[in-house]
């Protein structure tokens, strides 16, 4: 992947992205971040449950992950302060997740242009090679949240109160 001519701050991507209520919530942590492409993983926890009499983790719950982690990667592949949104995420849940795991997911951004990023993604335990979800998804650029303070968005709503659209 091409870097941009002003490469966007990937600490304060990770920052940004962990504060999210949401990812608070759902414990979300970044594994790794870099330029188009990250890892996070979130802990198995009742509460996330969709199903008591399985104990499986509920598909909403893989969704916001995939779909913050994608957020991120494109944020990551674009200039600092390029604010996002999510256009378009197809999830192809290929089986439950197992009860009692943690679940990671691994991301990249593939092809950038000047409104549009595509990322794939997959949620997945320990073995990427057996996942749970795929993903493949577009972001509209110039538009939504960003991780910079100076973003009209995050400027709007404080550095860390910000909501992915």
């Amino acid at each position: 992947m091409i870097l941009p001519a002003n490469p966007p701050d990937l600490a304060r991507i990770v920052k940004a992205f962990e504060a999210l209520p949401h990812a608070r919530v759902l414990g979300m942590t970044f594994l790794s971040l870099d330029h188009g492409r990250g890892s996070v993983r979130m802990p198995y926890r009742s509460e996330l449950v969709g199903n008591p009499s399985t104990g499986v983790v509920h598909g909403g719950v893989i969704t916001a992950l995939l779909d913050t982690l994608c957020g991120a990667v494109v944020m990551a592949a674009v200039a600092e302060g390029t604010p996002l949104a999510t256009l378009d995420l197809r999830i192809d849940y290929l089986h439950p997740a197992s009860p009692g795991e943690a679940i990671r997911a691994s991301a990249e951004c593939y092809k950038v242009t000047a409104t549009i990023a595509f990322v794939r993604g997959l949620a997945y335990h320990e073995a990427i090679d057996d996942p749970i979800a795929h993903c493949a998804g577009t972001f509209m650029l110039g538009t939504g949240f960003s991780a910079t303070a100076a973003s009209p968005v995050a400027a709007a709503e404080g550095a860390s109160g910000g909501q992915p659209c």
